[in-house]
């Protein structure tokens, strides 16, 4: 039988998530169907949301009280929700009232936020692009200053390897440098 599985979320353990909660139950979900996080939205380690999703099959319906307790981006929460549409589960949010991927104008407004999301990083590559071209005209290049062959850490790597006294992997522990580190040295 289909449920109505919520998730509510707070940032901090100064706020409350009384408000958040009653909704939730006014609205008809269980009280042990209620997951609940006291966490930054952008950090993407979410007990609570991950105990919900696990909870969620097919038919059933997530129910929040608003979109932004529960995406950390607008990226992220289109992810998410596509993700509940591609298993059968259906998307509700209490305060945005027009978003129930349940229903046809619902889904509409889910794929015109989809829209959005996906014209936000196109925004952000072009951005991107656009910067490091402006960067590269006035002569700065991206990325770490080459390291020369004279640096004490290629010295380093070089005389311990060809001492034989060390593994490669002893060598890269002890010079905090990984094992393609290492052999770039070497060709130095």
């Amino acid at each position: 039988m289909p449920k109505l599985v919520g998730y509510a979320r707070v940032s901090t353990q100064d706020q409350e998530l009384q408000l958040q909660l009653d909704a939730l139950l006014k609205e008809g979900c269980d009280k042990s169907l209620i997951f609940v996080d006291k966490i930054s939205g952008a950090k993407a380690e979410r007990p609570g949301l991950d105990k919900c999703l696990t909870e969620l099959k097919s038919g059933d319906t997530l129910l929040v009280w608003r979109l932004d307790r529960l995406g950390r981006s607008m990226v992220h929460l289109v992810s998410l929700i596509d993700d509940l549409r591609l298993k059968g589960i259906g998307f509700r949010s209490i305060c945005d009232g027009a978003i129930d991927t349940t229903t046809a104008s619902g889904e509409l407004i889910f794929n015109i936020f989809s829209s959005l999301a996906q014209f936000e990083r196109r925004l952000i590559q072009e951005r991107t692009r656009a910067g490091l071209e402006a960067a590269r005209s006035r002569g700065r290049k991206g990325g770490r200053k080459k390291i020369e062959n004279t640096d004490p850490r290629v010295l380093m790597a070089k005389k311990m390897h060809k001492d034989h006294g060390m593994s490669i992997d002893n060598i890269c522990k002890t010079l905090k440098i990984s094992r393609a580190s290492f052999y770039r040295y070497l060709t130095l």
